[in-house]
């Protein structure tokens, strides 16, 4: 292992080894533990204690941040002729259809959501392949298959997003940019919190949250108590 910089010398040393913070203190911590010259995303890892080979344990829903994520989300509606006009006055970057699934079909995926009307999910199927291993795949659970596709466009730009459980039974999201407040940073975590234990399987005895980790782009992680949801 290499030598410690002056600057990892003096993160290291603002972070107490053990210690468990409440959200409230990891998310003053964690803006003064990084370093990076750019506006870093802020994440949260929770482990669950959950078995994600079962479907009946499969974690997966959305969650709107009070705090938005601080970033600009490219959205692409696929929609028919006659939506098109609501998606772009919703907000939705990228408009349209066929073009859109050819484009798709040939590698195109520069975008962070797709929203696709009901009626058109006939023809956005044969792009599973492609959109599903990137996460893009339009999903009525996630509330990307919608009939109302401004209200959906909507959403995801103030700050709705879809989250799932990985194989190893974390769940890995972006809540938020470090030049948030320390408070903003605690309510997105919070509410994030809140919604992956209203979304606890029926099936899942035990501790279901076993660890909650917040860092930021190229910092070190945090370790929070997952009981200090309910407070500071």
């Amino acid at each position: 292992m290499g030598k410690l910089t002056k600057n990892q010398k003096l993160v290291l040393s603002k972070i107490e080894v053990g210690r468990m913070y409440t959200f409230k203190e990891a998310s003053v911590v964690i803006k003064e533990i990084t370093t990076t010259m750019f506006d870093a995303s802020v994440d949260m890892d929770v482990r669950l204690g959950i078995d994600p080979r079962k479907a009946n344990q499969m974690i997966r829903g959305v969650v709107s941040l009070p705090h938005g994520l601080g970033k600009r989300v490219r959205v692409l509606a696929l929609v028919t002729p006659d939506q098109e006009g609501f998606a772009r006055n919703a907000g939705a970057d990228y408009v349209g259809l066929n073009e859109y699934i050819e484009k798709i079909k040939n590698g195109w995926t520069d975008v962070d959501v797709i929203i696709a009307h009901p009626s058109v999910m006939g023809r956005v199927g044969i792009l599973g392949k492609i959109l599903g291993p990137r996460g893009l795949m339009p999903n009525p659970k996630s509330g990307t298959v919608a009939n109302d596709v401004s209200t959906a466009v909507k959403e995801v730009k103030q700050g709705k997003i879809d989250f799932r459980v990985d194989k190893g039974g974390i769940v890995h999201t972006s809540i938020g940019r470090i030049s948030f407040t320390p408070e903003q940073i605690c309510d997105n975590a919070k509410e994030f919190m809140a919604t992956l234990l209203k979304v606890r399987p029926a099936v899942v005895r035990g501790i279901y949250i076993k660890s909650v980790y917040l860092s930021s782009t190229m910092s070190p992680s945090l370790r929070v108590d997952s009981k200090s949801v309910d407070g500071d």
